[in-house]
């Protein structure tokens, strides 16, 4: 299939699809007029990555576990995956705690400015 029907069919644009590409998430061939020419398979590669992308892994790691992959959440072991997600949560774990004291932070000054107008 070309890139606009793969598009269509996984509701991803064709600009992100050529990143994934890019970022060898995705494989095309190329037909002797230059388009990209996809595997039917891929629909299911791009929801895959879709499904962790959304699990806040960066593409590196998406590139290391995608081969991993039985569906959209479950991963079977592979060497040094099991690793990498782990150090993905810790990075997420610290973003979160780093969200968190911002928002005590935000919340204790919107307080003292509310009891200073009144």
């Amino acid at each position: 299939m070309l890139i606009g029907e793969l598009s269509r069919r996984s509701g991803v644009s064709e600009r992100l699809l050529r990143y994934y590409e890019r970022m060898e998430l995705i494989h095309s061939e190329r037909r002797a007029n230059g388009y990209r020419e996809y595997d039917d398979r891929t629909v299911d590669t791009v929801r895959r990555i879709r499904a962790l992308l959304a699990a806040g892994l960066p593409t590196r790691i998406i590139r290391q576990a995608l081969p991993c992959t039985f569906d959209e959440a479950t991963l079977r072991p592979c060497p040094g995956v099991l690793t990498s997600l782990r150090d993905q949560l810790n990075v997420l774990d610290r973003r979160a705690a780093d969200l968190e004291a911002a928002c005590r932070l935000l919340r204790r000054t919107i307080a003292a400015t509310e009891n200073a107008a009144n």
